[in-house]
């Protein structure tokens, strides 16, 4: 007796459609599971023994192979408990359906529950990818389904609901595709209306904002850089739906995406500990899962206290930045998850924090600001678009009730620049300032006779590396878009210029 169902597995952020084969034959009572399974498909086994049992119907007593197929991908989780389960009752003649177009997917539980899986926003779009009509979900990951159209989605609670619906009775409502709506700012998110004077600061994290520039900022404890980096993400253009998918999907393969939660609609704000491995950051396992980098993908990543994180987790940082993606190679394969991202960095000038502070002395040993400063890289610092030095506020700032520029009004002209910047790179692979390539810096980036002198004078003065240069272009022509202008005159470049030249402050201090 012979039955085939089929079902979705997941490979990193894609999924692939895996057929479960199932055959009952005379011989020894045995259940064996086949197709390069890992310890927790294996585990199936028992699950699902339980499950048909504890549903009122009866447990095949002979040789029982299940194949999931194709045998090339590994294939790991709780996914193909239902699958099998299905199989299992479709060959022993305990259940009779067409399954040509369905897919099923979800872990069942010793009493015949269906529990929730990782992953299944990928599996549902990898089902309609490959023109199935109808697929079976756990009713805990409805939501996340529901932005799904153009195919039938069923949410299950339990075996019984399901085979009652594939028998004719009771039939299982699907769902209804809902539309996406832009996120709503909530009224206690932070704002910066709260943050009193600052306002060089402020205006750094709007051309970052408005670029997509990554940021470093460096000042002493109090300053504010933490606050300021918390309300960045209400400046930054809300997601679109391809954006929103994308990220969803991330969550999902991690399993980090909230019960509750449909679809994600508000920019990634990521903040981990200093004490996260480079693992941690890149993805890791023997199937790697997304990283923080990848969970950030869409927002920001902001590193608080950047001095005190692992030199390998700050040099695995370096080669995504750039790409915008991170390549994460095991034994299995190589996974590419994407990570296009705002890196924002906060740390103190040394140990104690006032190194170069206008009014305290720094406490620090001879020799100690240099070694503190000198745990972030070249290379690294190289790659961070702007470096900001954050003065403390000043007490007349605080003391002032002047109404500060909220983040709504702000948002205003970030949008405008990025609506100039979408218009400008609607026919290439990016879509923002930060990530033009050599050719595009050559074609966009026209400078007048007084900005190329500027530029010049600079690039010899401090002795900059040509990545430096390439920022300060990407720069310079986000400047230049937040004023609406076509050419990159010499403010903007004498703007962008200072935004590049306080690693000569710090970092060349013995």
């Amino acid at each position: 007796m012979f039955a085939t169902v089929n079902s979705v597995g997941l490979l990193g952020l894609n999924a692939f459609i895996v057929n479960v084969e199932m055959d009952l034959s005379k011989g020894c009572p045995r259940f064996e599971i086949v197709g390069l399974p890992d310890s927790s498909v294996s585990e199936s086994k028992e699950r699902v023994r339980a499950a048909i049992k504890n549903s009122g119907y009866s447990f095949p007593i002979s040789r029982i192979t299940a194949n999931l197929a194709p045998a090339k991908y590994k294939k790991e989780g709780s996914v193909y408990d239902l699958p099998i389960l299905i199989a299992i009752l479709l060959a022993s003649h305990q259940l009779n359906f067409i399954t040509k177009d369905i897919i099923f997917l979800g872990e069942v539980s010793l009493n015949g529950e269906v529990k929730g899986v990782r992953g299944v926003l990928p599996m549902v779009l990898e089902a309609r990818k490959n023109n199935f009509k109808q697929i079976y979900i756990p009713f805990e990951n409805r939501l996340e389904a529901s932005v799904i159209d153009e195919i039938e989605i069923f949410p299950v609670k339990n075996i019984n609901e399901l085979i009652n619906h594939l028998n004719g009775k009771d039939k299982i409502q699907p769902l209804t595709p809902l539309p996406f709506t832009p996120s709503i700012k909530s009224k206690n998110a932070p704002d910066f209306s709260d943050v009193h004077g600052q306002y060089k600061a402020k205006r750094a994290l709007e051309v970052a904002a408005s670029g997509g520039h990554n940021l470093l900022m460096i000042g002493p404890p109090g300053s504010g850089k933490s606050m300021l980096a918390k309300r960045l993400p209400t400046i930054l253009s809300d997601m679109t739906f391809d954006e929103a998918i994308e990220t969803t999907k991330i969550y999902s393969v991690a399993g980090a995406l909230r019960a509750d939660t449909q679809i994600i609609l508000t920019r990634p704000f990521r903040s981990p500990h200093h004490t996260i491995s480079a693992a941690g950051l890149a993805g890791g396992g023997s199937i790697p899962k997304p990283g923080e980098l990848s969970l950030s993908h869409n927002g920001v990543l902001f590193l608080d206290e950047l001095p005190e994180f692992s030199k390998s987790a700050m040099e695995t940082m370096r080669q995504p930045i750039e790409d915008n993606k991170v390549v994460v190679s095991r034994v299995s394969g190589s996974f590419c998850y994407p990570c296009n991202i705002m890196l924002v960095c906060a740390m103190n000038p040394c140990p104690c924090g006032y190194f170069g502070h206008p009014t305290k002395n720094c406490s620090c040993p001879p020799g100690a600001p240099a070694k503190y400063l000198s745990k972030v890289s070249g290379p690294l610092l190289d790659r961070i678009d702007i470096h900001l030095e954050v003065f403390p506020v000043k007490y007349d700032d605080l003391e002032q009730k002047i109404k500060e520029e909220s983040s709504s009004e702000i948002k205003k002209r970030v949008d405008a620049a990025k609506e100039i910047q979408k218009e400008r790179f609607k026919n290439l692979p990016f879509s923002f300032n930060a990530n033009m390539d050599i050719k595009a810096l050559d074609k966009f980036c026209i400078l007048t006779p007084k900005a190329k002198k500027m530029l010049k004078f600079s690039f010899e003065k401090l002795s900059l590396s040509a990545r430096a240069y390439s920022k300060i272009l990407k720069i310079s022509r986000t400047i230049a878009d937040m004023d609406n202008s076509e050419i990159i005159d010499e403010k903007h470049i004498a703007e962008a210029i200072q935004y590049r030249s306080l690693d000569r402050k710090f970092w060349n201090n013995e």
